[in-house]
């Protein structure tokens, strides 16, 4: 894919910076996601790759730097100034403009006194203001996307952890976004569990849906995305075809990453 034949990026991040008080924990982070492109986050634990997801659907909110999704801002409006004339968006914008991103993460934060198919029909009928037989019949569709049809009725306590991450993807793409961010999904599941979830995101990646993933699975994100991105102490390192970041490094941070991947030491 060239990305570079891109006009307008499904998601620009420009100069982004945030705090956490004293700490900064995105130190001035710039990409560009084309439309159709996989792009895979890796990096040592605490080095802000789940905070940049975050920002990127303004669950954080941020100090500096611009985020765009479909070519529109997200969390903030600018004037003539830039940084120096960013305006909040309203509450309702930000709702709005966060269905454009779907997220999925670490834990599964479905509602355990919701059926399945209620935690996929509840945001759009509210937020999208689609009516229940018209969120339902998209509901059903993913649910069968995602294998879990017969789990309409079911309670996620009664589901593997496998299955309840399934059904965290198929509510976000209920939303019907631009983008999707998944954070470590398979960081909670038994290692039996992983590939049925890695499987659906491998048929969105082959669908063209655009996405970011963080990820400590380094096999999947060296065969199936499109771009690399490593990430340390708050910074892009690094950016590259899969073949480049994990063959021929340019970082000696990151090739200090890659070894202790490769001798199995905890990253």
């Amino acid at each position: 894919m060239s990305v570079e034949t891109q006009p307008v990026p499904e998601i620009e991040i420009t100069d982004l910076s945030k705090w956490f008080g004293n700490q900064k924990v995105l130190d001035d982070v710039s990409l560009k996601v084309g439309k159709g492109e996989a792009l895979a986050v890796i990096g040592p634990s605490g080095s802000g790759k789940t905070t940049l997801l975050r920002c990127t659907n303004f669950l954080e909110d941020y100090q500096q730097g611009t985020i765009r999704v479909a070519g529109q801002y997200i969390g903030y409006q600018y004037k003539e100034g830039g940084n120096n004339a960013r305006q909040r968006q309203s509450e309702q914008d930000i709702a709005m403009m966060r269905t454009k991103v779907g997220m999925v993460f670490q834990s599964f934060n479905l509602f355990p006194h919701m059926t399945v198919l209620r935690n996929i029909t509840l945001a759009p009928t509210k937020i999208l203001k689609q009516s229940l037989p018209e969120a339902s019949e998209t509901a059903m569709q993913l649910l069968e996307r995602v294998g879990l049809k017969d789990k309409a009725d079911a309670f996620p306590a009664s589901l593997s952890g496998g299955q309840q991450q399934r059904v965290a993807v198929a509510r976000a793409l209920a939303m019907r976004p631009k983008a999707m961010l998944f954070d470590e999904v398979t960081s909670a599941l038994d290692p039996e569990l992983v590939a049925e979830v890695l499987d659906v995101i491998r048929e969105l990646i082959a669908e063209g849906m655009t996405m970011m993933i963080v990820t400590h699975e380094m096999s999947f994100a060296r065969a199936f995305s499109d771009r690399v991105v490593f990430m340390a102490g708050g910074k892009v390192l690094e950016v590259g075809t899969p073949e480049k970041i994990f063959e021929s490094p340019d970082s000696p941070r990151l090739r200090t990453f890659l070894d202790r991947f490769r001798k199995g030491f905890k990253i």
